[in-house]
Parts: structure tokens; C-alpha cells; sequence
């Protein structure tokens, strides 16, 4: 079976500990549940990602460097 996560075009997806999750959400003021979401069946995210749990996607970007965006693991 392919693993999709290792194509070159799948950006990174790095689960985060609570502590991150916590600086993340203070810096944007929002709540987790305002996180835009993304399925816990996505074949990009590490397998141990579980419902509720908060992802940090890097991407290449055009204008700057790298893009980073988080996602919300729902069900």
C-alpha cells in the first residue's frame, strides 16, 4: 500500500501537545472548536491523531517562506 503522507506534495502535518495548543490558541484568541477542521480518516495525518486533538500543517508557500495553518481532528 502507498503511504500518501510521504509524497513530496503532501505538506507536514505535526501533531501538537497540549501546552502547544494552548499558545496557539492564546496567540489567535480563539477557541479550539474555532479551528478550521479536518477528518481523523485524512491519510495525511499522523496515525496516532485522535478525535478532538490539533494538527499543524506547513506548507510551501509563494510569498513567504512557509504557510502554517491548524487544523481541528474530528471524527
Amino acid at each position: 500500500m502507498v503511504d500518501v503522507s510521504q509524497h513530496e506534495l503532501v505538506p507536514d502535518h505535526v501533531l501538537l501537545d497540549d501546552d502547544e495548543v494552548d499558545e496557539v490558541l492564546a496567540e489567535y484568541d480563539v477557541k479550539r472548536t474555532n479551528l478550521p477542521k479536518i477528518k481523523r480518516t485524512d491519510p495525511a495525518i499522523p496515525d496516532e491523531a485522535e478525535v478532538g486533538d490539533v494538527v499543524k500543517i506547513v506548507r510551501n508557500s509563494r510569498t513567504t517562506e512557509e504557510a502554517v495553518v491548524y487544523r481541528l481532528v474530528v471524527s
